[in-house]
């Protein structure tokens, strides 16, 4: 858990966001890239069509608590790939385990997990 670090900087979302690995879940969406920096960074999103402040931070926290989890009954993470989750309307109803699945899947396409 400690090796994983925030993407904030708004120019790092945008190109994210114009990546080609873009995987779309009923839960969330994942675009993932590499970086030349040698670590893992990550990045949550959440929209006002999501629902008001509390929904969006309980959406925040769910993705963040499953991406932990994932990544401490793995190991560790690739490093030198940046992650952005976007909300959507079902994360807000759901538990982090149930964003589990949709994260390792997404992870192991794009080749963050061997």
């Amino acid at each position: 858990m400690a090796d994983l670090e925030t993407i904030k900087e708004n120019n790092t979302f945008r190109r994210l966001y114009r990546s080609k690995n873009c995987y779309v879940y009923p839960e969330v969406v994942i675009y993932i890239s590499g970086n030349r920096l040698g670590r893992f960074r990550y990045g949550i999103t959440t929209g006002k069509k999501i629902g008001n402040a509390v929904v969006r931070s309980r959406c925040r926290r769910v993705i963040r608590a499953a991406l932990f989890t994932y990544s401490e009954s793995l190991g560790s993470l690739s490093r030198g790939f940046d992650v952005v989750f976007v909300a959507r309307k079902k994360t807000a109803f759901i538990k982090s385990d149930d964003l589990i699945a949709p994260i390792g899947s997404a992870l192991k396409r794009s080749g963050v997990i061997k």
